[in-house]
């Protein structure tokens, strides 16, 4: 009998799955050493997009209302700056070198997307919101990789790959989440 118990176990282990919870996939940057004081970063208000994402669901981005679908194009629209407003992120120019030896100067935007949330916001609204986000910068990516490479950011070379993404580096922060206050 306990062969059998046993055999049954070892069928049943091998036979099914594991849930894998889910989660995004990011690289958190390094902890700081204990001695080092950290200092709150400043960044000008026209550099910064605020999505806020309410414990009913609801999402500002700025100071509209808007529904999960608009989130990627209008955080492209604020990350890339097409016609250099003034009321968007500020663009400075930067030198790459390329692995073939030249230089590039593409102008690398300030802006920052700060997401905020509730803490009582749905966990699956927070993964969306944040999926559209990373898209929306993906998708900035895959367009100057085209520009630049002729090549989609996967089918570039590590090098060039990395290039691209210090021309257009992921710039979510990820803010603590608000308590809400009832009145």
């Amino acid at each position: 009998m306990a062969d059998i118990a046993f055999l049954l176990l070892i069928f049943f282990l091998v036979a099914t799955t594991m849930n894998v919870d889910t989660g995004l996939m990011r690289v958190l940057p390094p902890m700081p050493p204990e001695d080092q004081k950290v200092e709150d970063q400043k960044v000008k208000e026209r550099n910064l997009l605020l999505v806020f994402v309410s414990a009913s669901g609801n999402i500002m981005v700025g100071d509209e209302n808007m529904d999960i679908h608009g989130i990627k194009d209008k955080a492209k629209e604020f990350v890339l700056n097409v016609y250099d407003d003034e009321n968007l992120p500020e663009k400075e120019e930067q030198e790459f070198d390329l692995p073939d030896g030249s230089k590039w100067t593409y102008p690398v935007s300030k802006g920052v997307v700060s997401l905020q949330t509730a803490r009582d916001t749905n966990y699956d609204i927070y993964l969306m919101v944040q999926n559209e986000l990373t898209r929306a910068f993906n998708e900035i990516r895959d367009e100057v990789a085209m520009e630049k490479f002729g090549a989609k950011l996967v089918d570039l070379t590590e090098d060039q790959r990395n290039i691209v993404t210090k021309a257009v580096p992921l710039a979510i922060s990820e803010a603590e989440p608000r308590k809400a206050i009832k009145k």
